[in-house]
């Protein structure tokens, strides 16, 4: 079975919404023309404002809308050098690499928490800031959930090493 390609997933999504393209397209304010061209496949890598812009609307991941025009890193579902780099680690490797990502989760979560509180206060002075809050917290909310799939093959991985170990 052959993927979608970046048109057909962005496409399906809109229709999903119940928007017409010339709708998405006013919504994103982008060009009715340059949306076609790319839910028709003629425009293979759209500019990632325009990606984004699009992403908001339709509830598609920005990150995964990049990584299907080479310009972002697919984790979840994990891709094989991620898989390949945490297995060849030894238990001890996999306890501080699961330590270290672990931290890094709770540092992220308290910088979306921080930008979510600063959203709903509306501690920003311009519409520009707005935009560049919300950015941070989706960014930010994809490598958590990317962190936790890797926390999850450590876990995995840590249980084969000690039933390994367990052996010899």
């Amino acid at each position: 079975m052959q993927e979608k390609t970046l048109g057909e997933v962005i496409a399906e999504a809109r229709e999903k919404k119940g928007l017409s393209q010339r709708q998405l397209a006013k919504e994103a304010n982008i060009n009715n023309s340059e949306l076609s061209k790319i839910e028709s496949g003629i425009r293979k890598e759209p500019n990632p404002k325009i990606l984004r812009k699009i992403s908001n609307i339709i509830d598609v991941n920005y990150n995964d809308l990049m990584y299907m025009i080479g310009l972002g890193l697919e984790v979840t579902p994990l891709n094989y050098f991620i898989k390949k780099h945490y297995s060849d680690m030894n238990l001890d490797e996999l306890n501080t690499a699961e330590i270290n990502i672990l931290g890094s989760i709770e540092n992220s979560e308290k910088l979306v928490s921080s930008c979510q509180r600063q959203l709903d206060n509306e501690e920003y002075t311009s519409e520009k800031e707005k935009e560049l809050l919300i950015h941070t917290i989706e960014d930010n909310n994809y490598q958590i959930n990317s962190s936790r799939e890797i926390i999850k093959l450590i876990q995995s991985l840590k249980v084969k090493e000690r039933n390994k170990n367990a052996k010899k």
